[in-house]
């Protein structure tokens, strides 16, 4: 799923802090449903869909 936004442009639209994005990105942050359904609404897609292939 490629929408071309920066860290800093996607935490902005999920109201989540920069660096936060960043370590769930490299897999240092397990991240909250409530975190998880904010960058869900910030990319526009259903939070199912960040959760696909995940066991």
């Amino acid at each position: 799923m490629e929408q071309g936004l920066s860290q800093e442009k996607l935490a902005e639209k999920a109201d989540l802090h920069r660096t936060y994005i960043g370590a769930i990105e490299r897999g240092e942050r397990n991240v909250s449903l409530d975190n998880i359904v904010a960058i869900a609404h910030a990319l526009d897609v259903p939070a199912s869909q960040l959760l696909e292939g995940v066991d």
